[in-house]
């Protein structure tokens, strides 16, 4: 399991040999490398990108978002030059996955909500879906830093670690707010960062309330709580089938400690 708080400071440095001109240049590259997103590749150039894009999915799957560029173009047998003429550092590869990944668990929330009527099966489709792709493993940490109206108690003020979701009982969407990361809000991208991570709170949280309101999901469990089980329940292992069969234990395991039982 790779929580990826842990790494995400690391994928935050300017490509190595930059130097203090090259941080500097850092908000100009990262446009540049926005820009170039959208502009037509040649056919050799658009399957290169293909080939980092999936090998960086799956190294920092494995390995953490703390993996070195270097694993990303080994994987991708490409050079390490290839993989920075498209992406100018670390950090713009690390956001790419990122900002794919979390948009790619909204779209199945968003067909779990579409395609399923009875709202536990809804839920637990969003988390089954969500945790065969592996997306879990590729989480931004900003988006597990979750927290519910006011961080306080009866007797004042609460001191909140910042990398644990913090749990609400009877959570309306709406209350979500993601807790401030000081370090994204200076990064290039951070606005559309937490644009997409508000549009996954959004449709997660309509989930989560429908299955609350139908009386199956324990009424103690959060928005927070279902993105952790995602990202908990999608661990790293060497053989894909021995992964895909642990991942199916250990979601229902999970599952059962999230529906609400008769008293």
């Amino acid at each position: 399991m790779h929580i990826q708080d842990t790494h995400w400071s690391t994928a935050s440095a300017v490509a190595p040999g930059a130097g203090a001109m090259g941080a500097a240049a850092g908000n100009g590259r990262a446009d540049e490398s926005r820009a170039a997103r959208t502009t037509p590749l040649r056919v050799d150039a658009q399957r290169n990108l293909e080939h980092v894009l999936r090998a960086a999915r799956e190294v920092f799957g494995e390995l953490g978002y703390g993996a070195p560029m270097e694993d990303v173009a080994r994987r991708a047998r490409v050079g390490v030059g290839t993989v920075y003429r498209r992406f100018p550092s670390k950090d713009v590869l690390v956001r790419r996955i990122a900002e794919e990944e979390t948009s790619r668990l909204t779209d199945q929330a968003r067909a779990a909500l579409g395609q399923e009527d009875e709202p536990w099966s809804a839920l637990s489709r969003f988390l089954r879906t969500s945790v065969a792709s592996g997306a879990g493993r590729l989480l931004p940490p900003h988006v597990l830093r979750v927290s519910v109206g006011e961080d306080r108690t009866a007797g004042g003020s609460e001191t909140v670690d910042p990398r644990v979701p913090q749990q609400r009982t009877q959570t309306d969407a709406a209350e979500l707010r993601l807790v401030p990361d000081e370090a994204a809000v200076l990064t290039p991208g951070a606005a559309d960062e937490d644009g997409g991570a508000a549009a996954l709170l959004e449709v997660v949280g309509r989930l989560v309330e429908r299955a609350r309101a139908a009386g199956e999901l324990r009424p103690d469990v959060s928005v927070a709580d279902v993105l952790l089980v995602i990202a908990t329940a999608a661990p790293s292992l060497p053989d894909a089938a021995q992964q895909a069969a642990a991942s199916a234990r250990l979601l229902d395991i999970l599952l059962e400690g999230l529906r609400s039982r008769p008293a």
